[in-house]
Parts: C-alpha cells; structure tokens; sequence
C-alpha cells in the first residue's frame, strides 16, 4: 500500500479537493458526480443522480457522459484515492473544472448526505 499511497499522495497535490456538503450544493447546481468504485460498491448504496463509471473505465467512457471539458466534474469513490487518481487522469485528458470528493463516499455518509440503493 506505500506505493499506492505515495501515487495518491502525488495526485492530490495536483488536484483540487471539495468537501461532502459543497458537493452536494455544487451537484445541486449541476455539476456532474462519477462514481468511480466498483459495480457492487455502487450497488450496496451511492449517491442520488451520480454517474457509474468503475475507475478502469473511466477514460474510456468519459467523453460520453461529459463531452464538455469545460463542465464542472466531481470523482468520488469510498475513501478519496481512487477519486483523486481519476480527477489527475480527467485533468490531463483536459477536463479543467474537475475535484475529488475529499473522504469519499465515507465523507458523505458521514455528513448525513442521502444515499440510495
């Protein structure tokens, strides 16, 4: 894990953060939540209105869901560094209003934000 964290460390250093209640006011405003966890992640519980796209797969289906780069874009995942590697890899494909949901998934849960099934 000390390579992994190093790797997420690094990213985190180039991209920004935002918290659970400013992703739900940014959400609410319309920016665009991608659920990066894996598919029975999503299934035990997720944010309303977000977006699947497991992190393998992320670059490849990107363009689909956000062919604007200039859209307003939120990564998530469960505990924040899954979600900052693929707003890293958003950011160098030119996606340039990306964030990570700094704590994840487990951030928003925490701050009493709906989930659903």
């Amino acid at each position: 894990m000390q390579r992994y964290q190093h790797l997420v460390t690094e990213a985190k250093s180039r991209i920004a953060e935002i918290s659970a209640p400013e992703a739900q006011s940014a959400h609410e405003a319309g920016a665009l939540i991608i659920d990066v966890r894996e598919k029975n992640e999503w299934d035990e519980s997720h944010i309303p209105h977000a977006q699947h796209v497991s992190r393998g797969m992320l670059e490849l289906e990107i363009e689909e869901l956000a062919p604007d780069t200039t859209a307003p874009i939120i990564c998530h995942c469960g505990g924040g560094g899954r979600s900052a590697l693929a707003a890293e890899s958003l950011q160098r494909m030119g996606y340039t209003k990306v964030k990570s949901l700094a704590g994840g998934f487990k951030a928003w849960e925490a701050a009493g934000l709906p989930t659903e099934r």
